[in-house]
């Protein structure tokens, strides 16, 4: 019950939060934005499109988070919306990816003829911009590692945070050296700082869709600590996944001769040990032999 209660009460922390965060961030990407068309800054622009990105993560991730707290109503979906998180990750790595492509595309078209760009106004937006972001980033990192919806969008937050800061060294050497190309040149490192995130991002959410085992469960160890069970004479059909982050799942069968109560119960304590809760065992007797009653656990 208090399990239950708890992992409630951090559902409606991760709401909250994130929806205070998608406030805060969609002033600040209206006033980004504004700007960055009135002065023609594409260093503005980048940051606006990953600002964006940000305020659609946390629409997206809002709507994932509160799905997977809804469950499922349907014999269809016996595992509710939890997945609904993990695509919503996928998404959030394309449409990164997408923003990042499109600035580098448009730095390029700037080579050799870079408008001038006032950088006073880039210095205050970045500034705002700098604020704006620390307290999303403040909001979001406790909630981050709970939800993989919430760590793509804190993610982008930080990246968005880096970005600022480009924009801000942008506008001071733009004030001082009055050089045209310093905001294109942020704007390309930005988008470049921000690929290889996208694709980590994308990746771990792709790991779970293809039914990897998680990369903190050592399979083979596994195995092997099933086997030494007292009673165990094999362990086949072993299968480790993950659901969403922080629930991981496993089935195994095992073999045994005597007590498959004990086996049962012994098995379990294993998996428990490694964080293998939601864990299926079936206990059954080596074939030919009638030593050992069927039993399974859920």
């Amino acid at each position: 019950m208090g399990a239950g209660h708890d992992h409630s009460h951090g559902s409606e922390t991760r709401v909250s939060r994130m929806i205070l965060g998608a406030a805060i961030l969609s002033v600040f990407f209206v006033v980004e934005l504004v700007t960055a068309l009135t002065i023609n800054s594409i260093a503005l622009l980048a940051d606006a499109g990953h600002m964006l990105t940000d305020l659609v993560a946390m629409f997206m991730g809002l709507t994932a988070v509160l799905l997977a707290r809804r469950g499922s109503t349907s014999a269809a979906r016996t595992y509710g919306w939890h997945r609904a998180e993990v695509f919503t990750a996928v998404a959030n790595a394309v449409l990164l990816l997408g923003v990042a492509g499109f600035i580098l595309y448009e730095a390029f078209e700037r080579l050799g003829d870079a408008p001038e760009v006032p950088g006073m106004p880039m210095i205050v937006v970045a500034l705002v911009g700098l604020l704006a972001n620390a307290v999303v980033v403040l909001l979001l990192r406790s909630q981050s590692e709970a939800s993989l919806a919430v760590k793509g969008a804190y993610m982008e937050v930080v990246a968005d945070t880096v970005g600022s800061i480009g924009v801000l060294i942008a506008g001071i050497v733009t004030v001082t050296t009055a050089w045209p190309y310093a905001d294109v040149v942020v704007a390309v490192l930005v988008a470049l700082w921000v690929l290889p995130r996208a694709f980590a991002l994308a990746r771990a959410a792709l790991r779970i869709l293809s039914e990897s085992s998680p990369h903190h469960i050592d399979v083979d160890e596994l195995r092997t600590a099933l086997a030494a069970v007292d009673g165990v004479t094999g362990v086949h059909d072993l299968h480790v996944w993950t659901l969403v982050p922080g629930k991981d799942m496993a089935t195994a069968h095992v073999t045994c001769r005597g007590n498959s109560a004990q086996v049962l119960e012994d098995t379990r304590a294993v998996l428990a040990a490694r964080g293998l809760e939601h864990a299926t065992v079936q206990v059954e007797p080596p074939e030919g032999a009638g030593d050992c009653e069927q039993s399974t656990h859920c």
